[in-house]
């Protein structure tokens, strides 16, 4: 430790983020360009570098925290480049959309500001790409095999690096026109600039990793055809399935899913289209949902310059301090403002009073539409205590003619013909059923992320694309250790390194 008495002296410091009047106009990411180095070292020698860190067991990458806590601490940048490379492929995407439940776990976190680890985790990566310190790394040798992966979200790509780094060639299925899944079109750049996206699958290309895009497997690829052609297939479609609204008036015009919105949103940022037909300018906007999308819904609304945006959360509104049923080191269930809520509350209108724009314990009822068919109001209820359903005589109204629905996915679509051609069969809640090391029963069918574990983080993703490849890496050679050229002999990932699935 540089500094044993840091965390007692220096307070907890958050990345500086520009102002809203200045952000809302562009699509750019909300935080100012460059941490200043000294103020990330200074926030790292926060660590305590304690006996047991409990960061590691809240991460499901098993992240080495205090490590590049200590090297960034020492101003030494590459070293910590190194250990955190170790364990995440892509922390400039966790750095950015990881809730970071590292920090509910730090020990600090017990009575005091837990250790600012995301936004050290962000600096650290950012450095290696400024300073050239994340080059292509093709494997010295190839093995022969071959291995389809299916998706190109952090799963997929995750499962793709750490395979073709083994020495395997692998090709990446998407069905879109570009690799990236949901970081692509499901997040606004607000969150995460593209060309941060762009540079991993150029560095994916360039160490050996093939993509065929616009590819549906199931549809314009017999699934069955696809594995009779490989050594190995890593199902990593997510899961994409949203969740319906089944309430009158749900028919009517200007109601539209989150993921039928966002998307076109980020094609407009692309340079795709001039402008998203279903765009937020001018108009009573409502969004119903209380997770990440909902407020991805309402930032994207406010930069396309919507009259007004509400929300509606059917669940209440979190205590602002952990409360005791869910004590440390859980990652507490508490009240938080994005920075999306943030630019809400200043551009609220003059009219309401509440800086807070989200309206919690709200039960939709019903949706309004006038002659046209076109919806012009939202009908919601209080909530009953302890429950969802509406309260008797609670009955409010919002004016809206665009309402998003962001009510989360209900796992991975299943009318594309993908698991009925491989022969894929279901676990209780609707995901593809696989056992505890990623094997989905047909013999070389593997199942990762978001597809197998339910909608879930994007740190574990990663995690569990890591792991399939291990799983994959084991079945094809029979040996337990994945090489990497960015892996120590210390820390490589081996078969026995998997995520535990979901209860």
């Amino acid at each position: 430790m540089a500094d044993p008495k840091a965390f007692l002296n220096t307070p907890r410091l958050l990345r500086a983020r520009r102002a809203v009047a200045a952000r809302v106009h562009d699509w750019e990411e909300v935080y100012q360009r460059r941490a200043l180095l000294p103020i990330i070292s200074g926030q790292a020698a926060r660590c305590m570098d304690c006996g047991l860190p409990f960061c590691h067991q809240a991460c499901p990458l098993g992240n080495l925290v205090p490590e590049w806590n200590r090297l960034v601490s020492a101003d030494d940048w590459r070293d910590a480049v190194e250990r955190l490379g170790a364990t995440n492929n892509f922390p400039e995407f966790t750095g950015r959309l990881c809730p970071a439940p590292c920090e509910s776990a730090c020990v600090l976190a017990i009575n005091a500001d837990a250790v600012t680890i995301k936004n050290v985790e962000l600096a650290i990566a950012d450095h290696a790409w400024e300073h050239g310190l994340e080059p292509p790394r093709p494997p010295e040798r190839r093995t022969g095999r071959t291995v389809a992966v299916v998706g190109s979200g952090p799963a997929g790509l995750a499962a793709a690096q750490q395979l073709t780094r083994a020495g395997h060639t692998v090709t990446v299925y998407e069905r879109t026109d570009r690799p990236g899944g949901l970081l692509r079109y499901g997040i606004p750049d607000f969150r995460l600039e593209k060309h941060r996206l762009d540079r991993r699958i150029e560095q994916l290309r360039a160490e050996g990793t093939r993509f065929r895009t616009g590819v549906s497997v199931g549809r314009d690829l017999p699934a069955d055809e696809l594995r009779a052609g490989c050594d190995a297939v890593v199902i990593a479609v997510g899961a994409t399935a949203w969740r319906e609204l089944p309430v009158p008036g749900r028919e009517s015009t200007g109601i539209h899913q989150a993921m039928e919105y966002l998307p076109l949103a980020n094609r407009v940022v692309a340079g795709d289209l001039d402008r998203s037909p279903v765009d937020a300018h001018g108009r009573h906007v409502v969004v119903i949902g209380g997770g990440d999308t909902a407020a991805d819904c309402v930032g994207t609304a406010l930069r396309q310059e919507a009259l007004d945006v509400r929300q509606l959360d059917i669940h209440p509104r979190p205590p602002e301090d952990r409360p005791q049923t869910q004590p440390w080191p859980v990652h507490a269930k508490v009240h938080r403002a994005t920075t999306s809520h943030e630019e809400a509350a200043e551009l609220r209108p003059p009219d309401l009073p509440d800086p807070d724009i989200r309206a919690y314990a709200s039960a939709t009822v019903r949706f309004d539409a006038d002659a046209r068919g076109q919806v012009s109001a939202v009908r919601f209820a209080d909530t009953e205590p302890g429950g969802r359903a509406p309260a008797p005589g609670t009955e409010h109204a919002l004016p809206a003619d665009l309402v998003l629905l962001a009510l989360g996915f209900a796992g991975p679509e299943h009318d594309t013909g993908l698991a009925q051609q491989l022969g894929l069969g279901l676990d209780t809640r609707g995901n593809l059923a696989r056992d505890d090391r990623f094997a989905a029963g047909p013999d070389g069918v593997f199942v990762a992320g978001d597809a197998g574990r339910g909608q879930s983080l994007v740190v574990w993703a990663i995690a569990e694309g890591r792991a399939v490849a291990a799983a994959v890496h084991r079945y094809l050679t029979g040996r337990d250790e994945l090489p990497s050229p960015v892996t120590p002999a210390d820390h490589a990932i081996t078969s026995e390194d998997v995520p535990p699935l979901p209860a």
